[in-house]
């Protein structure tokens, strides 16, 4: 069976190759340079290394603090996403639920917080973690960013949608609030949390500015920031820098191909389509 194309379709497709070579030229961009010798990095114009050479990853490889900086990267990501789904999850199921005096001005004071961003609130935000001891330290980097507005906004949406006719049967069989959002609303909410989750993991593992302004000591380092030490220490060299972004990204890259279904699934679940 032949589907005939129409404009329209043509149209959609020729902008679907358009942004895919947008965004897919700087990476392979990246991967040609940090296959290059480090003399050919500014000899011009050339897609193609020839040699192709693995100096670069090489050298970023052996850094003695990369292990480090993995570290610290994988257990504040963790700890981001753990957090902000447990407070965002709770409070969602209370704005949504939970029928207090005053829910919806303080839901939409949380909603305040996508307003502004990020980059406006940090002097306010390294003041308080300054004072409260937390600077130069993994707490620093994890505490400002364990609550999320967008997942907030996200998940109680979610949670609007499903019939009340759930939570009533749980109610008349007994159940306790703790005990249907645990039995009845996660359950049906699973892919939407796991959507939430996952990009909140690759948020918190690519955060440069906040771990870059908090941190001061090698050994409380993620991998962002970490990986700008080679410039400090070699000077700049473009194929290790290159290869040094290509390995930062890496991991994320992976999450996201192994988990884009229940990122789909999760992102449909939450406008109400059925993939």
């Amino acid at each position: 069976m032949h589907t005939k194309l129409t404009l329209t379709s043509l149209l959609a497709i020729g902008l679907t190759l358009l942004l895919c070579l947008l965004w897919g030229a700087p990476l392979l961009w990246a991967i040609s340079t940090a296959l290059r010798p480090e003399e050919q990095t500014v000899a011009g114009l050339q897609w193609l290394p020839d040699p192709i050479v693995f100096d670069a990853f090489v050298r970023v490889l052996t850094m003695g603090d990369l292990p480090v900086f993995f570290l610290n990267s994988v257990v504040t990501s963790l700890a981001v996403t753990v957090l902000t789904l447990l407070i965002t999850v709770l409070a969602a199921y209370s704005f949504s639920q939970l029928h207090f005096r005053g829910a919806k001005t303080l839901f939409w004071c949380c909603m305040f917080g996508i307003i502004f961003p990020f980059e406006a609130l940090v002097i306010p935000l390294f003041r308080q973690i300054y004072h409260l001891g937390l600077a130069d330290s993994l707490g620093g980097i994890i505490l400002p960013q364990v609550v999320s507005p967008m997942v907030l906004f996200v998940l109680k949406r979610f949670f609007d949608q499903i019939p009340k006719d759930f939570r009533e049967a749980a109610i008349l069989d007994g159940a306790q609030e703790w005990q249907i959002l645990l039995r009845v609303y996660l359950p049906l909410s699973r892919n939407i949390i796991y959507a939430m989750g996952i990009i909140t993991f690759m948020g918190a593992w690519n955060n440069f500015l906040w771990p870059f302004l908090v941190v001061s000591s090698t050994e409380n380092m993620t991998i962002p920031i970490g990986l700008t030490q080679l410039n400090d220490t070699y000077g700049v060299r473009y194929a290790q820098n290159m290869a040094s972004a290509l390995i930062g990204g890496l991991p994320v890259a992976v999450l996201y191909v192994v988990f884009q279904k229940r990122v789909a699934s999760g992102f449909l679940a939450a406008t109400g389509l059925k993939g």
